[in-house]
């Protein structure tokens, strides 16, 4: 990750952190280079935050998410320590892998991090559940982009009534270093070709354009993040919108109430599970996550024959044929009655002007509510700036004012002997940019038109 995009880009991370980060790099940025032996010898021990793969402990893997979460190690993660999705995907893809395996533990302690890299590891741990029983284990702290994550396992324990998760949220932030420059003496002239190319350059104060340009950038990422919840946790986005997605951190039992996770347990008592009930395990404990989902429960039954988890539809169906047929039924019946919900949330955000466009995106099959409120903003705006070069282009040409008196026309007046003394003298200093230039003040002139006229001034030379 780039220097400039720890400052501005899209985070999914509890803002005290974000802020945290953000000095570092932006001492890093000032050229003060971090003393990384100066922060070895402060904490006693090498910096070697490097990830450690998965330890397995009786047949189920237990994979740690530690830190702030990025796609590959950086600066940060180097100092205080942290994960890189691409690090975590490797290794559980190994686990999934990995015949001496029949149970994964993701045991997650993380403020969240950033928003690249996050969807591509929480989509492998969906993946990963339909093959072995996959569990988030909150250890402490699940927030914002280590939730997006966690939410996609089959189930969600939390260590303890004080653990922290939620903080669903996206957040970005615009530096305006232009009047740092200009304190050093320096000017920086961006040249771009696109009109949104730099729309919330960091070498000028943050636009009206630049800001809404961020504001869409965050909405549309935060509706990915509500949808996500949404489908991992088997739940309609307005109940996530309502209950869960407001940003707010939830402790312990909060979470539970939320349903943000499934339970409170301890990580050995969640081993010990596991490793008893092997690939059962989530289809008895957790069998909304079957009937919920019906990308899953629905198109597994019916179309490739096989059950998440490793159970075929032919053994479902020998074994509790009752059981199976109503899991394709309550699955199909939650499916249409997601998408009509769906359907609601999108033309919800109708607007006079926009009905085509609403109704394109709600029978698209995927828009959400808020990703219409977007799209229908966005083409209001459109049509607005269209409407107002329509009107400019119609306007009638200005009409020309009548020129100024120039001086030529003044020095009438300054030889009109009927006028009185003071106003000659005004309408020659009117005329004249000379007099002017040369007296500096009209009383200094008045003065010494005075003193000349009265005779008591001589001019010795010019």
């Amino acid at each position: 990750m780039k220097i400039l995009d720890v400052l501005t880009s899209p985070w999914a991370i509890q803002p005290s952190k974000l802020l945290e980060i953000q000095g570092i790099y932006a001492t890093h940025l000032r050229g003060q280079k971090i003393d990384l032996k100066g922060v070895e010898a402060a904490i006693g021990r090498p910096l070697n935050n490097q990830s450690q793969g998965y330890e397995v402990i009786d047949g189920v893997a237990v994979l740690p998410i530690t830190g702030v979460i990025s796609k590959r190690m950086n600066l940060f993660a180097q100092i205080s320590g942290g994960v890189s999705t691409e690090l975590v995907a490797r290794d559980l893809k190994a686990a999934i892998n990995d015949p001496a395996v029949k149970a994964i533990i993701l045991q997650i302690d993380s403020p969240g991090g950033t928003v690249d890299g996050t969807e591509t590891l929480a989509n492998l741990v969906r993946e990963a559940r339909a093959t072995k029983p996959t569990v988030a284990f909150a250890d402490g702290m699940m927030a914002s982009a280590a939730y997006w994550i966690g939410s996609a396992a089959s189930e969600i324990y939390i260590s303890d009534s004080v653990a922290q998760i939620g903080s669903i949220g996206v957040v970005a932030t615009h530096q305006d270093i232009s009047a740092a420059e200009a304190a050093r003496g320096v000017k920086t002239t961006e040249i771009t070709a696109g009109k949104f190319k730099r729309a919330a350059s960091q070498f000028a104060p943050l636009t009206e354009s630049g800001r809404q340009t961020i504001q869409d950038q965050v909405d549309t990422i935060y509706s990915v993040f509500v949808q996500t919840v949404a489908d991992n946790r088997g739940v309609s986005v307005e109940t996530v919108l309502e209950n869960m997605a407001d940003g707010r951190v939830f402790i312990g039992q909060q979470a539970v109430d939320a349903g943000l996770v499934d339970g409170v347990s301890t990580l050995d008592a969640l081993i010990a599970k596991l490793s008893q009930q092997g690939a059962g395990a989530l289809v008895s404990a957790r069998k909304t996550a079957a009937i919920t989902q019906p990308a899953i429960a629905a198109e597994s039954l019916t179309t490739q024959g096989e059950y998440p988890m490793g159970i075929t539809k032919e053994q479902l169906l020998a074994d509790a044929p009752d059981v199976a047929k109503a899991l394709i039924a309550e699955g199909s019946a939650t499916g249409a009655t997601a998408e009509r919900e769906r359907i609601q949330s999108v033309m919800a955000q109708a607007m006079p002007g926009h009905e085509a466009l609403i109704n394109s995106l709600a029978f698209d099959g995927k828009t959400t509510g808020p990703e219409a409120a977007v799209a229908v903003l966005g083409a209001e705006r459109s049509l607005r700036d269209k409407a107002l070069g329509d009107r400019r282009a119609d306007a009638p040409a200005a009409v020309p004012h009548a020129a100024a008196p120039s001086d030529a026309a003044k020095p009438a007046a300054a030889e009109d002997a009927s006028l009185p003394f003071e106003e000659r003298a005004k309408a020659k200093w009117d005329a004249s940019a000379e007099l002017r230039t040369e007296f500096g003040a009209y009383e200094t002139y008045l003065a010494y038109a005075k003193a000349h006229d009265a005779g008591t001034v001589k001019v010795l030379s010019k």
